[in-house]
Protein backbone atom coordinates (compact mmCIF):
# COMPACT_ATOMS: atom_id res chain seq x y z
CA UNK A 1 0.00 0.00 0.00
CA UNK A 2 1.18 3.50 -0.82
CA UNK A 3 0.18 6.18 1.71
CA UNK A 4 0.58 9.86 0.95
CA UNK A 5 1.04 12.25 3.88
CA UNK A 6 0.20 15.91 3.30
CA UNK A 7 1.47 18.21 6.07
CA UNK A 8 2.09 21.95 6.09
CA UNK A 9 5.03 21.32 8.38
CA UNK A 10 6.14 18.29 10.34
CA UNK A 11 4.96 18.83 13.91
CA UNK A 12 4.95 16.33 16.76
CA UNK A 13 1.77 14.69 15.45
CA UNK A 14 3.18 14.24 11.96
CA UNK A 15 6.42 12.77 13.31
CA UNK A 16 4.42 10.23 15.30
CA UNK A 17 2.25 9.32 12.32
CA UNK A 18 5.26 8.95 10.02
CA UNK A 19 7.00 6.76 12.59
CA UNK A 20 3.97 4.46 12.82
CA UNK A 21 3.73 4.20 9.04
CA UNK A 22 7.46 3.46 8.73
CA UNK A 23 7.11 0.65 11.26
CA UNK A 24 4.35 -1.09 9.31
CA UNK A 25 5.28 -3.75 6.78
CA UNK A 26 4.29 -3.33 3.13
CA UNK A 27 3.57 0.40 3.44
CA UNK A 28 5.36 2.92 1.26
CA UNK A 29 5.07 6.56 2.34
CA UNK A 30 5.10 9.52 -0.03
CA UNK A 31 5.42 12.90 1.67
CA UNK A 32 3.89 15.98 0.11
CA UNK A 33 4.47 19.55 1.31
CA UNK A 34 1.46 21.80 0.77
CA UNK A 35 3.81 24.80 0.55
CA UNK A 36 5.33 23.31 -2.61
CA UNK A 37 2.41 21.27 -3.92
CA UNK A 38 1.12 22.05 -7.41
CA UNK A 39 -2.03 20.27 -8.57
CA UNK A 40 -2.66 20.08 -12.31
CA UNK A 41 -6.41 19.60 -12.74
CA UNK A 42 -5.77 17.89 -16.08
CA UNK A 43 -3.07 15.51 -14.81
CA UNK A 44 -4.22 13.51 -11.77
CA UNK A 45 -1.76 12.29 -9.17
CA UNK A 46 -1.32 8.54 -9.39
CA UNK A 47 0.39 6.01 -7.19
CA UNK A 48 -1.26 6.73 -3.82
CA UNK A 49 -3.85 4.38 -2.39
CA UNK A 50 -4.79 6.88 0.31
CA UNK A 51 -3.64 10.35 1.37
CA UNK A 52 -3.52 11.40 5.02
CA UNK A 53 -4.29 15.12 5.16
CA UNK A 54 -2.39 17.04 7.89
CA UNK A 55 -2.46 20.60 6.55
CA UNK A 56 -2.70 23.52 8.97
CA UNK A 57 -4.39 25.88 6.52
CA UNK A 58 -8.07 25.00 6.03
CA UNK A 59 -8.31 26.39 2.50
CA UNK A 60 -5.29 24.39 1.31
CA UNK A 61 -6.68 21.25 2.91
CA UNK A 62 -10.19 21.72 1.52
CA UNK A 63 -9.11 22.43 -2.05
CA UNK A 64 -6.57 19.59 -2.09
CA UNK A 65 -9.07 17.09 -0.69
CA UNK A 66 -11.70 18.12 -3.24
CA UNK A 67 -9.30 17.59 -6.13
CA UNK A 68 -7.92 14.30 -4.79
CA UNK A 69 -11.41 12.93 -4.15
CA UNK A 70 -12.51 13.98 -7.64
CA UNK A 71 -9.55 12.00 -8.97
CA UNK A 72 -10.73 8.96 -7.05
CA UNK A 73 -7.98 9.11 -4.42
CA UNK A 74 -9.16 8.08 -0.95
CA UNK A 75 -8.31 10.61 1.76
CA UNK A 76 -8.43 10.89 5.53
CA UNK A 77 -10.52 12.86 5.99
CA UNK A 78 -12.75 13.31 2.94
CA UNK A 79 -13.52 16.65 1.34
CA UNK A 80 -17.09 16.45 2.63
CA UNK A 81 -15.92 16.07 6.25
CA UNK A 82 -13.36 18.87 5.90
CA UNK A 83 -15.89 21.17 4.26
CA UNK A 84 -18.32 20.79 7.16
CA UNK A 85 -15.85 20.73 10.05
CA UNK A 86 -13.83 23.64 8.68
CA UNK A 87 -16.85 25.94 9.00
CA UNK A 88 -18.43 26.36 12.43
CA UNK A 89 -21.82 27.30 11.00
CA UNK A 90 -21.92 24.27 8.70
CA UNK A 91 -20.83 22.10 11.62
CA UNK A 92 -23.57 23.47 13.87
CA UNK A 93 -26.17 23.03 11.12
CA UNK A 94 -25.12 19.40 10.56
CA UNK A 95 -25.20 18.67 14.29
CA UNK A 96 -28.64 20.22 14.75
CA UNK A 97 -29.99 18.34 11.72
CA UNK A 98 -28.73 15.07 13.25
CA UNK A 99 -30.29 15.84 16.62
CA UNK A 100 -26.96 16.26 18.42
CA UNK A 101 -27.22 18.56 21.48
CA UNK A 102 -25.45 21.88 20.90
CA UNK A 103 -25.48 25.35 22.50
CA UNK A 104 -28.12 27.73 21.16
CA UNK A 105 -26.71 29.34 18.03
CA UNK A 106 -27.70 32.19 15.72
CA UNK A 107 -26.35 33.39 12.37
CA UNK A 108 -26.92 36.97 11.21
CA UNK A 109 -25.63 39.05 8.33
CA UNK A 110 -25.90 42.69 9.42
CA UNK A 111 -24.90 44.47 12.64
CA UNK A 112 -28.53 45.29 13.34
CA UNK A 113 -29.80 41.73 13.02
CA UNK A 114 -26.74 40.44 14.89
CA UNK A 115 -27.46 42.75 17.81
CA UNK A 116 -31.07 41.58 17.85
CA UNK A 117 -29.93 37.94 17.85
CA UNK A 118 -27.47 38.62 20.68
CA UNK A 119 -30.15 40.17 22.85
CA UNK A 120 -32.54 37.31 22.08
CA UNK A 121 -29.94 34.87 23.41
CA UNK A 122 -29.09 37.08 26.38
CA UNK A 123 -25.71 38.21 27.65
CA UNK A 124 -23.07 36.94 27.75
CA UNK A 125 -22.72 35.46 24.28
CA UNK A 126 -19.76 34.27 22.26
CA UNK A 127 -18.97 35.64 18.79
CA UNK A 128 -16.76 33.49 16.60
CA UNK A 129 -15.47 33.64 13.05
CA UNK A 130 -17.12 30.79 11.17
CA UNK A 131 -13.71 29.70 9.93
CA UNK A 132 -10.79 29.60 12.34
CA UNK A 133 -8.94 27.46 14.86
CA UNK A 134 -6.93 27.47 18.10
CA UNK A 135 -9.40 29.78 19.81
CA UNK A 136 -8.44 32.79 17.68
CA UNK A 137 -10.76 35.80 17.33
CA UNK A 138 -13.28 34.42 19.83
CA UNK A 139 -15.02 37.12 21.82
CA UNK A 140 -17.08 36.86 24.98
CA UNK A 141 -19.61 39.70 24.84
CA UNK A 142 -20.95 40.73 28.24
CA UNK A 143 -23.20 43.70 27.44
CA UNK A 144 -24.72 45.85 24.71
CA UNK A 145 -21.86 48.36 24.65
CA UNK A 146 -19.35 45.58 23.98
CA UNK A 147 -21.63 44.05 21.35
CA UNK A 148 -22.03 47.31 19.44
CA UNK A 149 -18.29 47.98 19.50
CA UNK A 150 -17.36 44.47 18.39
CA UNK A 151 -19.91 44.40 15.58
CA UNK A 152 -18.66 47.77 14.32
CA UNK A 153 -15.08 46.49 14.33
CA UNK A 154 -16.07 43.40 12.35
CA UNK A 155 -17.88 45.47 9.73
CA UNK A 156 -14.97 47.89 9.45
CA UNK A 157 -12.43 45.08 9.09
CA UNK A 158 -14.56 43.81 6.24
CA UNK A 159 -12.80 40.52 5.54
CA UNK A 160 -14.52 37.31 4.47
CA UNK A 161 -14.28 35.98 8.03
CA UNK A 162 -16.35 38.89 9.32
CA UNK A 163 -19.00 38.83 6.59
CA UNK A 164 -21.45 36.86 8.74
CA UNK A 165 -21.99 36.86 12.48
CA UNK A 166 -21.87 33.47 14.20
CA UNK A 167 -23.38 33.94 17.65
CA UNK A 168 -23.52 31.28 20.34
CA UNK A 169 -24.84 31.32 23.87
CA UNK A 170 -22.11 31.38 26.51
CA UNK A 171 -21.95 28.08 28.37
CA UNK A 172 -20.62 28.23 31.92
CA UNK A 173 -18.36 25.20 31.95
CA UNK A 174 -16.62 25.66 35.32
CA UNK A 175 -13.14 25.96 33.90
CA UNK A 176 -13.02 22.92 31.64
CA UNK A 177 -14.36 21.21 28.57
CA UNK A 178 -13.89 17.77 27.01
CA UNK A 179 -12.20 16.69 23.81
CA UNK A 180 -12.97 13.18 22.61
CA UNK A 181 -11.27 11.34 19.77
CA UNK A 182 -13.44 9.33 17.38
CA UNK A 183 -11.94 7.00 14.78
CA UNK A 184 -14.19 4.99 12.48
CA UNK A 185 -17.21 5.35 14.80
CA UNK A 186 -15.26 4.40 17.93
CA UNK A 187 -14.54 6.83 20.76
CA UNK A 188 -10.99 5.75 21.57
CA UNK A 189 -10.25 8.20 24.41
CA UNK A 190 -10.97 11.66 25.78
CA UNK A 191 -9.32 14.44 27.76
CA UNK A 192 -10.44 17.25 30.00
CA UNK A 193 -9.01 20.66 29.12
CA UNK A 194 -8.76 22.84 32.23
CA UNK A 195 -8.04 26.56 32.19
CA UNK A 196 -8.78 29.61 34.36
CA UNK A 197 -9.56 31.40 31.08
CA UNK A 198 -12.95 30.92 29.47
CA UNK A 199 -11.23 29.66 26.30
CA UNK A 200 -10.21 26.12 27.22
CA UNK A 201 -7.86 25.29 24.37
CA UNK A 202 -4.50 23.58 24.86
CA UNK A 203 -3.07 25.89 22.18
CA UNK A 204 -3.93 28.71 24.58
CA UNK A 205 -2.40 27.03 27.63
CA UNK A 206 -5.16 24.74 28.92
CA UNK A 207 -3.98 21.70 30.90
CA UNK A 208 -4.94 18.23 29.67
CA UNK A 209 -6.00 15.38 31.96
CA UNK A 210 -7.58 12.01 31.30
CA UNK A 211 -11.36 11.84 30.93
CA UNK A 212 -13.23 8.57 31.32
CA UNK A 213 -15.26 7.70 28.23
CA UNK A 214 -18.71 7.25 29.75
CA UNK A 215 -21.63 5.77 27.81
CA UNK A 216 -23.06 9.30 27.36
CA UNK A 217 -19.75 10.72 26.13
CA UNK A 218 -19.29 7.80 23.76
CA UNK A 219 -22.79 8.12 22.32
CA UNK A 220 -22.75 11.90 21.86
CA UNK A 221 -19.23 11.84 20.40
CA UNK A 222 -20.14 9.16 17.86
CA UNK A 223 -23.36 10.99 16.98
CA UNK A 224 -21.35 14.14 16.31
CA UNK A 225 -18.80 12.27 14.19
CA UNK A 226 -21.53 10.64 12.12
CA UNK A 227 -23.29 13.99 11.67
CA UNK A 228 -20.26 15.47 9.89
CA UNK A 229 -19.54 12.37 7.81
CA UNK A 230 -17.42 10.16 10.05
CA UNK A 231 -13.73 9.48 9.61
CA UNK A 232 -11.09 10.59 12.11
CA UNK A 233 -12.24 13.55 14.19
CA UNK A 234 -11.89 15.25 17.55
CA UNK A 235 -15.10 16.40 19.23
CA UNK A 236 -15.18 19.31 21.69
CA UNK A 237 -17.96 19.10 24.28
CA UNK A 238 -19.35 21.10 27.19
CA UNK A 239 -20.73 19.60 30.39
CA UNK A 240 -24.07 21.21 31.26
CA UNK A 241 -26.77 20.49 33.87
CA UNK A 242 -28.90 18.91 31.12
CA UNK A 243 -26.11 16.77 29.66
CA UNK A 244 -23.26 17.04 27.19
CA UNK A 245 -23.37 19.56 24.35
CA UNK A 246 -21.10 19.51 21.30
CA UNK A 247 -19.27 22.73 20.59
CA UNK A 248 -17.10 21.88 17.58
CA UNK A 249 -15.79 18.95 15.53
CA UNK A 250 -12.20 19.04 14.24
CA UNK A 251 -11.07 17.17 11.13
CA UNK A 252 -7.26 17.60 11.35
CA UNK A 253 -7.03 16.76 15.01
CA UNK A 254 -4.07 17.54 17.23
CA UNK A 255 -3.27 14.91 19.83
CA UNK A 256 0.25 15.52 21.15
CA UNK A 257 -1.08 16.43 24.62
CA UNK A 258 -3.39 13.43 24.78
CA UNK A 259 -1.23 10.34 24.30
CA UNK A 260 0.55 10.29 27.66
CA UNK A 261 -2.52 11.75 29.35
CA UNK A 262 -4.87 8.99 28.19
CA UNK A 263 -2.27 6.22 27.73
CA UNK A 264 -3.81 5.56 24.34
CA UNK A 265 -1.49 5.37 21.35
CA UNK A 266 -3.61 7.60 19.13
CA UNK A 267 -1.40 7.41 15.99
Amino acid sequence: MVVGVLPSRVRVEEKLLLAVLAWRDNIEVIRFDDRQLILDLHDPITGCDVVLERAINHLRAEYTLRILNDWGVATVNSFEVANICGDKLLTSAALVKAGVPVPRTRIAFTPESALEAIEELGYPVVLKPAIGSWGRLLSKVNDRDAAEALLEHKVTLGSFHHGAFYIQEYVEKEGRDIRSFVIDDETICAIYRDSPHWITNTARGARASNCLVTPELDEVSRQAARAVGGGVVAVDLFETPTGLQVNEVNYTMEFRNSIDTTRVNIP
